[in-house]
C-alpha cells in the first residue's frame, strides 16, 4: 500500500532509481538530518524522507540532494504538508 504523508510537516520524496544511482546512504541522512526509523521509508519506488523533524532541514536537504547530482523535480521534491487535515495524500511511483 502508498504510504500516507503527514499532514502540517514537510516531506522530501525521491525516486528511488535516482537515490540508488547517487550512491546515497540511508545511514549518512539519518546522522546528518537526526532521522528516525519512522521518518525514513521506502515503498511504491519512492524513498520518503519524513515528516522531517524541522522545515528548516529543508533547504539543506535539497542543496545536499543536488550536490549528489539530483535534479529537483526530475527526480525528488518536497511536500509542505500544507493542506487540511480532512485531507490524506498517499504516494507512490507512477508506472511507466
Amino acid at each position: 500500500m502508498a504510504p500516507e504523508l503527514d499532514q502540517g510537516r514537510t516531506s522530501v520524496i525521491i525516486r528511488q532509481a535516482a537515490f540508488e544511482r547517487a550512491n546515497l546512504l540511508r545511514s549518512a541522512i539519518d546522522a546528518r538530518y537526526n532521522l528516525t526509523d519512522a521518518e525514513f521509508s521506502v515503498a511504491e519506488g519512492l524513498v520518503i524522507l519524513g515528516p522531517l523533524p524541522s522545515d528548516d532541514d529543508v533547504s539543506q536537504m535539497i542543496e545536499d540532494l543536488e550536490k549528489a547530482g539530483l535534479v529537483y523535480f526530475d527526480d525528488f521534491f518536497e511536500l509542505s504538508g500544507n493542506w487540511p487535515e480532512w485531507i490524506s495524500f498517499y504516494v507512490r511511483s507512477a508506472k511507466k
